[in-house]
């Protein structure tokens, strides 16, 4: 016979071409479930960076709204005749409101500072109601709020209003056990700050004013 009258046999994939393809095929999955788990994981990211800052806000916001609502209520201390003051350089305490919002309001005894939370620094806020004492309470029974968390330090400056100098006005502590400051200014150290620095303007609630005839302990609205 001559040229075989049976058509050519069709050359299928050797064994060696399917485990080429097949690693191939794993590569690119590979490739594109990282892909869409870094996709993933950076949005998780970026909602918890929102909420950390959104956090911050509210958290600023009441530090402006609860320092900067302050008591010159003359009181005699230990530390002389004056209002119930302390400024320091790594701490503030004072008298001041409660905003209403974030509890029952009325007056307070308040502490800003950091301090360990939660086995990490942050800055804390104690605070405690306000009674006619002429001495901070003890703080170690206060109430605790982490204002801002991962703060790990602060630097306080207090405004003189009477210093005519202005580049001499800032002080890094309150020495005046008869006036309050003007401002006070929070610079914190840490990471994911929304901001580092604070400046709040303290606004003297006129009841306690004794310029005002003020002084007597009255506070509308509050204890």
């Amino acid at each position: 016979m001559g040229a075989s009258s049976f058509p050519a046999r069709s050359r299928g994939f050797t064994l060696l071409e399917t485990l080429v393809v097949v690693a191939l095929l794993s590569i690119i999955m590979l490739a594109l479930v990282s892909a869409l788990r870094s996709v993933g994981q950076g949005g998780d990211r970026v909602d918890a960076r929102l909420q950390r800052l959104d956090d911050q806000r509210v958290a600023l916001r009441f530090m402006h709204q609860a320092l900067g609502r302050i008591s010159a209520r003359t009181v005699t201390s230990s530390r002389g005749l004056g209002p119930l003051f302390e400024g320091a350089a790594d701490h503030v305490a004072w008298v001041g409101i409660m905003p209403a919002r974030y509890g029952a309001g009325g007056r307070h005894f308040f502490r800003l500072g950091v301090e360990d939370a939660a086995a990490a620094p942050a800055l804390v806020l104690r605070y405690l109601p306000w009674t006619d004492q002429p001495e901070f309470p003890d703080w170690g029974s206060a109430d605790a709020q982490v204002i801002v968390p991962g703060v790990q330090s602060i630097g306080l400056r207090y405004e003189d209003p009477r210093q005519p100098d202005a580049t001499q006005a800032w002080t890094e502590t309150w020495p005046f056990l008869n006036d309050l400051p003007s401002a006070v200014s929070i610079v914190m150290a840490g990471e994911g700050l929304l901001t580092d620095r604070l400046v709040v303007p303290l606004r003297v609630l006129p009841a306690s004013d004794p310029r005002y005839g003020g002084g007597d302990g009255t506070v509308i609205g509050g204890q």
